[in-house]
Formats: C-alpha cells, sequence, structure tokens
C-alpha cells in the first residue's frame, strides 16, 4: 500500500526539482523530505531519485510514480471538496494569500464578511507576490491567491488552475509636488525618460513589467530605489528623490507633497482570484470568492 504523505513528498520534489524546495513548500525539513523518500524507495522496491551533480533528478522509475502520485493527489483533493460541498457547510481553514495593495485594499473586507457570515471558518492570510502565490496555489499550499497581471504583460496562469477576474485598478504616476508636470492633469510616460524612477525590487513582476513598459516607450528607465512597500515608495517621492507608478488599489493617505497624474495612454492592472480547479465544489473556496467579488464590487462602485 503507497503511502500517501510519501508520495506528496515525491510530488514535491517533482514540482520544485531539490529537496531543499520540496521541503519548503511542505513545510518540513529536508531530512523529513528525505526519510519519507527513503522509505518510498523501500516500499516499491525501486530507485526513484539520483544524484545530478550536487542536486537530485528522478529517475524514470520516479518520474512516473510522480505521475501517478499528482493524478492521486487531485483524486484526494476532490474528495475531500465533494464531502465538503455534500455537507454544505462553510468550516474548516482556508489559506488565502494576495500580493499587497490587494491585501490592504480587499482584505478588510472580505475578512470581516467571513468573519460575520461563515463564524465557523477559519482563514489564514498571507502577502505573496502575484507569482508565487500562484505557484502556493498550483502546489496545494494555498488554497486560493489573489494575482494580478497588466494589460500589456500577462501573468500566464497554468494548467489546473481556474482564474475569475475581479477588477481592474488604474495606477497613476506619483511624483514630488515640485515637479515640472506635477499640475497637469495627464502625462505621457515618455515624458519621464529623464527622471530617476522609484522602483518594485528585481526580480518581480510589477518590476519587470516596469523595465518593459518604458523600454517599449523607447527609453532606459533611470531605476534608483528599489522598495517593495508602496508607501514607502511615496515617502521617497515626497522627500524628492524620484517618480513612481502608483496603484489606486489599497492606496491609502497620500503624503503631503506627492502629486498623482493619470496617465494620457492608461494602464491597467487586472486584479484577479486563482483557485485550482474543482476546488470551487468546496462551500469555503466558494464563500471567499464571493466575499473577494463583493468586497472588488464594492471598491468599484465607491471609486466610480
Amino acid at each position: 500500500m503507497l503511502n500517501l504523505e510519501r508520495l506528496r513528498t515525491l510530488d514535491a520534489l517533482a514540482r520544485h526539482g531539490s529537496v531543499s524546495g520540496a521541503a519548503a513548500g511542505l513545510h518540513v525539513t529536508t531530512s523529513a523530505v528525505s526519510q519519507q523518500m527513503a522509505k518510498l524507495e523501500r516500499e516499491v522496491g525501486q530507485r526513484l531519485l539520483a544524484r545530478n551533480g550536487r542536486g537530485i533528478r528522478l529517475t524514470d522509475a520516479g518520474r512516473l510514480l510522480a505521475d501517478h502520485a499528482a493524478r492521486i493527489l487531485s483524486q484526494v483533493e476532490l474528495a475531500q471538496a465533494d464531502i465538503e460541498a455534500q455537507r454544505g457547510e462553510v468550516v474548516g481553514e482556508i489559506l488565502l494569500a494576495a500580493f499587497p495593495t490587494a491585501a490592504r485594499g480587499l482584505f478588510p473586507a472580505v475578512l470581516g464578511a467571513l468573519c460575520a457570515d461563515h463564524p465557523e471558518l477559519r482563514v489564514r492570510t498571507r502577502e505573496l507576490e502575484p507569482e508565487d502565490g500562484i505557484r502556493g496555489v498550483l502546489r496545494g499550499d494555498i488554497d486560493l491567491a489573489v494575482a494580478l497581471d497588466w494589460s500589456n504583460k500577462r501573468l500566464p496562469v497554468p494548467g489546473g488552475l481556474t482564474r475569475v477576474e475581479l477588477l481592474d485598478d488604474t495606477p497613476d504616476i506619483a511624483m514630488p509636488a515640485g515637479h515640472p508636470l506635477a499640475d497637469r492633469t495627464e502625462v505621457d510616460l515618455e515624458e519621464f525618460a529623464d527622471d530617476e524612477w522609484v522602483s518594485w525590487p528585481e526580480g518581480e513582476f510589477c518590476h519587470d513589467w516596469l523595465v518593459f513598459t518604458l523600454r517599449s516607450k523607447g527609453f532606459e528607465p533611470r531605476i534608483a530605489h528599489l522598495v517593495g512597500e508602496h508607501h514607502t515608495q511615496l515617502a521617497l517621492i515626497a522627500a524628492g528623490v524620484g517618480v513612481c507608478v502608483a496603484p489606486r488599489l489599497g492606496r491609502g493617505p497620500v503624503p503631503d507633497g506627492v502629486r498623482l497624474v493619470p496617465v494620457r495612454q492608461r494602464m491597467r492592472r487586472h486584479v484577479h482570484a486563482v483557485w485550482r480547479t474543482g476546488a470551487e465544489r468546496r462551500p469555503s473556496v466558494r464563500a471567499t470568492v464571493d466575499a473577494l467579488r463583493t468586497a472588488a464590487r464594492e471598491l468599484g462602485e465607491a471609486s466610480a
């Protein structure tokens, strides 16, 4: 009899490609992963892992069993979802992730509604960048993620996941009050070719989007500051050190000395919820998606 947790460990190894990655995804130690795999190899009577330089790779038998493990775990999840659906009660636990401005802009209303309407549901939240959130959903570490992409740079959603649009967010350009363009009603990105920019950290999806977008306007951006938190970005703008893209979702109070000006050719962030296909059978997932949609709709009505 194959052990389900050992199959889960093999599936994590196949997804992450390393013992350390699998351990991080499963929230266990690397030694625990190695022990589970040693036991699984004894159960099947074949080597499932082989050394590959300083790392590991799956053998042919390991890859074959990993393919079966992925299907088995998917069926187990569907079975759990069907059992929850038959009960029809919004109970248990759900892990919800979102990128920071969505967490700030949506989570208070969503968590308040779920707490009031479904007191037996325990919701845990986590801030994750869009790509990390989607990977977490794909691995099964997260039940539902709020992610984003841009109108000119889409973020692929892998097979096996379902996506529903929540809202469109139209950012502005934030600049010091003394900037030559601060009194304009609209600006073009090309007009900031000589400015220094405050950007998200390198490697994040929005940083890559900013570099891609500004290069498409015909100039190489002069990125002077890398900051992950939007309030910190705006504080730097207030200090007069550059300009930045300022999303409206979750924006909050704008510091004195900062001016926000729309871009003539509108930039749009598409905000969406992502979950594993079939998980919507779970009442807890359906209730959370409904709460996200309601919060997003109310935000749109308030800004209209």
